[in-house]
């Protein structure tokens, strides 16, 4: 069997008579679907990728020790991360989904393991399994982790619905990763933006204390920096699992640009712009909930993210439909799993202007035909 007979359709590529229509919207398209970043890239990114812009050498797969020392300064001041972390526990990557979707090829895993993903989940998490034919067991309780789980990957806060997990949760799954011998990877690129409640990291000290060991985090600057175009993010966590991702990859050449190092060494080091992004997309929420609630969507989870996932208890194709009538493109519950069929997710990655356009649509409630 190929690889591709072993993937599912691409779920997006079933939108498109959705998009068609909302694209037909005589002031355009508002589209909520993907979580595409729209604002500017900070200054100081764009100033260290140009003064690193003569790269006439190969770039290092494990990074400048600069970029090494940005990673782990960033993790000990904004996630509390044990003052364990050195060198090698920290990888930059080329984009937080390359990590996700190559990690169990990368760690050597086959038809005889298998990898836990969440009941509602990102679908690399799933796709990345698949590709290195993995079993898949969806499963949000610790509790009923298959014994033969290798890897089980969290995702807080959590993409599609928002839901932030607690710090007493995050150690029940610790506790039974290392019990059973399995990886954990916990995805936090979200982690910047928090609503209610506040996102824990995996490494948090008070989680993990100074042992590392089975225990992986993964960042991406995409978000929280809009440096999605970049590809640039990292991972950080045991020691000897990076060291062997760091062989691994040394192989395949899976090396980020030294431009782009340089840009993350940046953007980490600096807390300011972040927080200006939140603000951004905060005021976006505040403007797109309470238009969404009117409208008779009931918004449930999203304590954080960058998304709403809402419901008017109804299959998710069908308020995809009446969204797009209103020319306002979503993304259905189902392409994260089974159990989000009478949800959307809504992105609140737009601009001002396109969010305002939203509001005032779903205010109207009258479909154009």
């Amino acid at each position: 069997m190929t690889l591709i007979t072993r993937l599912p359709e691409f779920p997006w590529d079933s939108l498109s008579a959705a998009a068609t229509r909302a694209s037909a919207h005589p002031d355009g398209i508002v589209d909520l679907s993907v979580g595409t970043p729209v604002d500017a890239t900070p200054d100081i990114a764009v100033a260290a990728l140009m003064a690193a812009a003569d790269a006439h050498g190969y770039p290092a797969v494990w990074g400048t020790a600069a970029l090494r020392q940005s990673i782990i300064g960033y993790l000990q001041r904004r996630w509390n991360a044990s003052g364990v972390l050195h060198d090698e526990c920290v990888l930059p990557v080329i984009g937080s989904k390359e990590l996700v979707g190559w990690l169990p090829t990368l760690l050597g895993l086959n038809a005889d393991d298998v990898v836990v993903i969440p009941t509602l989940a990102y679908p690399t998490y799933e796709i990345g399994a698949l590709s290195a034919n993995c079993s898949v067991v969806r499963c949000d309780d610790p509790a009923l982790a298959p014994a033969a789980t290798k890897l089980i990957w969290l995702n807080s806060p959590a993409n599609p619905h928002g839901a932030i997990i607690c710090a007493k949760r995050l150690m029940q799954w610790v506790e039974v990763a290392r019990r059973i011998g399995a990886l954990l990877a916990v995805d936090e690129c979200y982690g910047e933006f928090a609503w209610s409640g506040q996102p824990v990291s995996v490494l948090d000290y008070d989680i993990c204390g100074d042992e590392l060991s089975g225990l992986l985090a993964v960042h991406s600057v995409s978000k929280r920096s809009n440096m999605a175009g970049y590809r640039a993010g990292f991972v950080a966590g045991d020691p000897k699992v990076v060291m062997e991702l760091l062989g691994v990859r040394k192989h395949l050449g899976m090396m980020v640009a030294a431009p782009v190092q340089a840009a993350l060494a940046a953007v980490l080091d600096d807390d300011a712009a972040v927080q200006a992004q939140v603000e951004r997309y905060r005021a976006r929420r505040n403007m797109l909930k309470p238009a969404l609630e009117a409208a008779g969507f009931t918004i449930e989870h999203s304590a954080g993210g960058l998304y709403l996932w809402c419901t008017r208890n109804e299959n998710c194709r069908a308020s995809v439909d009446w969204l797009a009538q209103l020319g306002i493109l979503v993304a259905p519950g189902d392409f994260y799993g089974s159990t989000g069929i009478r949800h959307v997710r809504v992105a609140l990655t737009a601009s001002d202007e396109r969010i305002a356009a939203a509001v005032a649509r779903l205010k109207l409630k009258s479909p154009f035909l």
